[in-house]
């Protein structure tokens, strides 16, 4: 079936159909993947539509933008206003978001000065890892491929070519026919998924990879860790060998497209119970109660369309 695709989109401070939002084949990014983006999601909440964590995941953006001298030429409120009138535009309320913004067509070499271009798209999106994964967990391995070792790429910016790490993962995962990749660290210790922070526990206690272990420290990944306190689940940041991943009595992946997915096995090895153990699913009604009204949103995460 070919992708159907939405009708409007906004480019470089306008909405345009999506079949005019083009860029030049000689453009920086294309070449050198010199581009920062964020993924956010939209829900449908009893108080209407509304996006989760818009400031944080624009602020993110910026903070990307920063670490590779991207001087956006948009204003952070100028796309949040874009972020919304393309969803309205496109009629969506439950909707995933991606604004990018790219070094454009200029300069040819690495450092060649280029006009940065802008842009926000947005589509329909259900379960990342496949419509049964939230209830039934997935299959996972660790993979062959490292994340890269400090001070050579910055894990902390969400930049386009760091996830040429992750489509190597992924890639090599479900070739091998698990669902999704989980990959070390330079070191040889835990790191995360291919586009997924991980969570293991052991005892009712959450453990998860510090930013050290060349992740990104992602947004759900901040919001479960401030659920899970204030829910009374203790939380630890720590070094993890990989082994620990046999161990645990429950593991599970996150992020704005995964949002909380258990693993029911790695690299053949059952995890825990082989399905989503008590912590994951108290994890997920708290998480997904903060879109059906059953967890208040004390922190101002939800942020009308």
């Amino acid at each position: 079936m070919a992708q159907q695709y939405p009708e409007w989109i906004w480019q470089n401070g306008e909405i345009k159909p999506w079949k005019d939002a083009t860029a030049h084949v000689m453009s920086h990014a294309l070449h050198y993947g010199s581009s920062v983006f964020e993924g956010i999601r939209s829900y449908v909440t009893p108080e209407g539509a509304a996006i989760f964590r818009l400031t944080d995941h624009l602020k993110r953006l910026y903070l990307s933008a920063k670490i590779y001298d991207m001087a956006l030429p948009y204003s952070q409120d100028e796309l949040a206003a874009a972020c919304r009138e393309v969803i309205r535009k496109n009629g969506y309320s439950a909707a995933y978001l991606r604004p990018v913004a790219y070094r454009g067509l200029g300069g040819f070499g690495l450092s060649a000065e280029t006009p940065i271009d802008v842009a926000v798209a947005t589509w329909p999106m259900g379960p990342y890892l496949g419509p049964e994964a939230l209830e039934l967990g997935i299959t996972a391995c660790v993979t062959s491929w490292q994340r890269f070792a400090p001070n050579t790429i910055p894990a902390g910016a969400k930049a386009g070519g760091n996830y040429l790490s992750g489509q190597l993962v992924a890639r090599e995962a479900r070739r091998l026919g698990f669902g999704e990749g989980i990959a070390l660290a330079a070191n040889g210790l835990l790191s995360e998924g291919a586009g997924e922070n991980l969570f293991l526990v052991f005892d009712g206690v959450l453990h998860t990879t510090p930013a050290s272990a060349s992740i990104l420290a992602g947004i759900t990944r901040d919001t479960i860790k401030v659920l899970a306190r204030e829910d009374g689940i203790e939380v630890v940041e720590r070094d993890i060998p990989r082994e620990y991943l046999y161990l645990a009595d429950e593991v599970l992946m996150c992020g704005t497209a995964a949002e909380i997915t258990p693993i029911r096995e790695i690299d053949g090895k059952q995890v825990g119970s082989g399905k989503a153990g008590r912590v994951t699913r108290r994890l997920q009604e708290l998480y997904f109660g903060l879109f059906n009204g059953k967890t208040q949103d004390k922190w101002g995460w939800l942020e009308p369309v």
